[in-house]
């Protein structure tokens, strides 16, 4: 059967979709079969180790059927990088989810402790984690999740679907383990998702005033700056989204602590404006000219 499939000539599309249904057949007819995992993994290989993620215009139909949910258990307990890799690509496919992905999250988080990252895993695990959302990752825990973030070091050029990103770290920093457990270096992605992507957003992201809050108790000016930079530009006070004496309290605290500050928000201001076509927020400059001023007053 296995050597029937690699001796196939045909469109590697066609192979890939030969590839996947023989998975699903090894899997339902697994007892009669001497080493059914072994011709599982083979066949995933066959069918998708070839295959360009960032590829979509040659993307395999493929259908899925009950059987194919029972491949995880043999492809994570192999703990091989490219043999998980070749699970999350036919179930990534196009950018689009197969659904029995999203209770898999305790076994991706858990990738991090026992297999090295191919850049093939690295990249279909962003794309995983991107589509898979914060909704069905937070089962996991804050804590173990920003650890695999760490491990993952994701840049914007990582991505293969921007906004399902800038959603996931809207979600993810608003939260208050979020907020303690995420390191400064997604806060600055976040920065940078909001100026490129905002127009993005597949749906309105509630603002947590506690946020901004609960940075500056915990002395967390780096991170506290990002966000100055996300808030004005996704929740302005013209927009009702947040009150002036909200923001000017906070960035008054901010600029004590970091005299810089502004300019590298102005900065972030300005690429927004210019990327979008927007104007920067009458507030911002307003009220950042009050703070620097009270700051100046302050300081002996």
């Amino acid at each position: 059967m296995l050597h029937d499939l690699i001796e196939l000539e045909t469109r590697p599309v066609c192979l890939t979709e030969i590839a996947y249904d023989w998975c699903s057949a090894i899997c339902e007819n697994r007892e009669g079969l001497e080493d059914w995992e072994g011709l599982l993994l083979a066949s995933l290989e066959i069918g998708f180790r070839h295959l360009d993620p960032d590829d979509l215009d040659t993307v395999p139909m493929l259908t899925h059927t009950e059987h194919h949910l029972e491949m995880a258990d043999a492809v994570f307990k192999s703990q091989k990088s490219e043999t998980i890799a070749d699970l999350l690509h036919a179930w990534t496919m196009g950018y689009s989810l197969f659904i029995p992905l999203s209770a898999c999250t305790e076994r991706l988080v858990c990738l991090q402790n026992f297999v090295p990252f191919s850049s093939r895993l690295r990249e279909l695990l962003i794309l995983s984690i991107g589509l898979i959302g914060y909704e069905g990752l937070k089962g996991v825990g804050m804590e173990r999740l920003a650890g695999l973030l760490d491990h993952l070091h994701v840049t914007v050029g990582d991505m293969g679907i921007w906004y399902d990103w800038l959603t996931l770290l809207l979600e993810i920093l608003q939260t208050s383990d979020g907020a303690q457990h995420l390191s400064h270096w997604y806060w600055e992605l976040l920065a940078e998702l909001t100026i490129w992507w905002t127009r993005w957003l597949r749906h309105d992201v509630t603002y947590n005033p506690q946020i901004m809050a609960s940075l500056a108790k915990a002395h967390e000016w780096s991170k506290l700056e990002c966000w100055m930079g996300t808030v004005w530009i996704l929740w302005p006070p013209e927009a009702n989204g947040i009150t002036e004496e909200d923001l000017g309290r906070s960035i008054l605290l901010l600029f004590r602590q970091r005299p810089g500050a502004f300019e590298k928000l102005e900065q972030w201001m300005e690429r927004w404006s210019q990327m979008n076509d927007k104007s920067i927020p009458e507030s911002f400059r307003r009220i950042c000219k009050q703070a620097q001023e009270a700051a100046r007053r302050d300081t002996p």
